[in-house]
């Protein structure tokens, strides 16, 4: 049987999603042992979307096939129950075998917060980037919207990013404040790795007047990684999660 999965999770104590071993803790490793655990055999899971060490998940998708028979709220309960308390199991349910987590996905969507003020967080900092410098939000999202439709992101991809290619179609740019919080929200087919946190590195330029807003646009055409801005910090970010056709009859959440 095959089953989808969303998971909640803060990625503050982890390397990341992905199980690397000796390496250092991460999310994946965490929900497979406790996944085998509830059914009492071995247990992989397949995710939407590889987090970084420090990014945050609201909605992560996942699938597992199993020959455990446990109903959908025994996979969540029971899972939960026996996962740290920095992650839980919001839903499960039954898909059909030819779901795929990462490859049914039609779009995946992250928001990064920032809090823009001249004093640092001190509650909710594990969830909160901080810039000092005054932003002015509506340049950065005026900046924000150059980035729409099908392009080539090189100037906005890691050096260590393992994608065949760098073209990705991005459907949305929002650049919100609500008083001293600015929010950044993006949705694609796709990302790169460290994509979202080097677009708002560049915004943050734009925001604090130290760069154009054309500039953005530039940095596209250009796809040159070395003079765009710098890559803002894991804390900020928090990945929503994937989208998929409601064929596959998931919960509104993760459905177009």
């Amino acid at each position: 049987m095959r089953y989808a999965l969303g998971v909640e999770y803060d990625g503050s104590d982890y390397k990341g999603w992905q199980n690397l071993g000796e390496a250092g803790p991460s999310v994946q490793a965490s929900l497979e042992k406790a996944l085998s655990s509830v059914a009492d055999s071995p247990v992989r899971v397949v995710c939407a979307g590889r987090t970084d060490a420090g990014v945050h998940g609201q909605c992560q998708v996942v699938h597992f096939d199993t020959d455990a028979v446990r109903d959908p709220r025994g996979w969540t309960l029971g899972t939960t129950a026996r996962l740290p308390r920095s992650i839980a199991v919001r839903w499960c349910t039954p898909v059909a075998d030819d779901f795929h987590a990462r490859f049914s996905a039609r779009a995946r969507r992250y928001r990064y917060r920032l809090l823009n003020r001249s004093i640092r967080p001190a509650l909710q900092r594990q969830t909160l980037s901080w810039e000092r410098r005054p932003l002015d939000a509506g340049l950065m999202h005026q900046a924000g919207q150059a980035l729409l439709g099908e392009n080539d992101f090189s100037a906005f991809r890691s050096i260590q990013c393992e994608a065949l290619h760098a073209r990705r179609e991005m459907q949305s740019v929002s650049v919100l404040r609500n008083e001293e919080v600015i929010e950044v929200s993006v949705q694609a087919n796709a990302f790169l790795h460290h994509m979202v946190r080097n677009i708002v590195g560049s915004l943050i330029l734009v925001g604090s007047g130290e760069r154009p807003v054309e500039w953005i646009g530039e940095l596209l055409a250009g796809r040159d990684r070395t003079v765009a801005g710098p890559t803002a910090p894991p804390q900020g970010l928090v990945f929503l999660g994937p989208l998929y056709p409601d064929n596959w009859q998931l919960p509104a959440e993760v459905t177009l």
